[in-house]
């Protein structure tokens, strides 16, 4: 992969990809939070800005990308608060130079307070809903939530990065090993769990508010894996949890042998992390913007992570 994938997407070059579908831009451009693809939003003549999403060369093939978007327009469809892409020349996906990109509808909103039972309801209805749509079929090319994504290829990342001090190295090792084991002893004792396409990284953070409720942004994460996934990153304690599957139960079955999964995906989420800072290091904006990556007591505090992980899956 290339490491320094975006060199020339200058915002000239933004201008241009946009214009290159038929629209006509008015200059403006702002660069918006995104680290492993590039977003913009973009002032449009005569019409609504535009947010146009540059996807990280060689991270997903055409094929995935499209499987994205037609489950976004699936979702869409079916009247779910999704973002979807948008369509020109008869495709959501797009290409200028070398990059490929698709651009969006702009549609606001605030980080939601997931506080209120009313609010954790309304969430669980809705991903009760999107699950119910993802349960229709199967993703082909976005792949699985599962321990070669989530650890082996992130402990991978890590080997080669240069990141883990000598030191640490068979500690590492030991760790990522030990782990890997008891990982996948869990999933064996959760039994045979149903997978289903999912947004895959249903946090606060692409969740947006509004005053009609909430809508879901970013889909670049979707793959097949259990429905636990897109509920626990929203529910960091158990009444949380309860009120999310309360409202989910109003569309949906759950089956609770999920539950055991949840520390087994926080664990996976963890290396994963790790990983993905190590797999990018090489891209400038990396160093930017995880400076403590690449210092020593980060990783010593990652082991001391990974040790507890161990004691926890040990224990339960």
């Amino acid at each position: 992969m290339n490491a320094t994938p975006y060199a020339g997407l200058n915002p000239d070059t933004v201008l241009a990809a946009v214009e290159s579908v038929g629209l006509l831009t008015d200059g403006r451009l702002q660069a918006l939070n995104s680290y492993e693809n590039r977003v913009y939003q973009l002032g449009i003549e005569d019409g609504q800005p535009l947010i146009a999403k540059f996807y990280r060369p060689g991270r997903w093939s055409d094929a995935a990308i499209l499987e994205e978007h037609e489950f976004s327009r699936e979702l869409a469809d079916a009247e779910l608060p999704v973002v979807a892409p948008l369509q020109f020349h008869n495709s959501t996906l797009l290409h200028f130079a070398h990059f490929p990109f698709a651009l969006f509808p702009r549609q606001g909103g605030r980080a939601p307070e997931l506080e209120s039972a009313q609010h954790l309801s309304w969430m669980g209805r809705l991903l009760a809903r999107l699950h119910g749509i993802g349960a229709r079929g199967s993703f082909r090319e976005r792949g699985r939530i599962d321990l070669a994504t989530y650890v082996h290829l992130p402990a991978q990342a890590v080997r080669a990065s240069g990141l883990l001090p000598d030191y640490l190295q068979d500690r590492y090792e030991q760790r990522i090993t030990t782990l890997e084991s008891l990982l996948a002893a869990h999933f064996s004792a959760a039994g045979d769990i149903a997978t289903l396409r999912l947004h895959g990284d249903c946090h606060l953070g692409n969740v947006l508010w509004t005053d009609s409720g909430p809508h879901f942004v970013d889909l670049d994460d979707a793959r097949m894996g259990p429905a636990v996934q897109d509920l626990w990153m929203l529910a960091p304690e158990r009444r949380a949890l309860d009120l999310l599957l309360e409202g989910y139960a109003e569309f949906r079955d759950f089956d609770y042998r999920e539950l055991a999964l949840i520390e087994p995906l926080r664990i996976m989420r963890q290396i994963h992390f790790a990983g993905w800072i190590a797999a990018r290091w090489s891209d400038p904006a990396f160093p930017l913007a995880f400076p403590w990556a690449g210092e020593t007591r980060w990783w010593e505090q990652h082991l001391d992570d990974l040790h507890d992980a161990e004691r926890l899956l040990s224990d339960s």
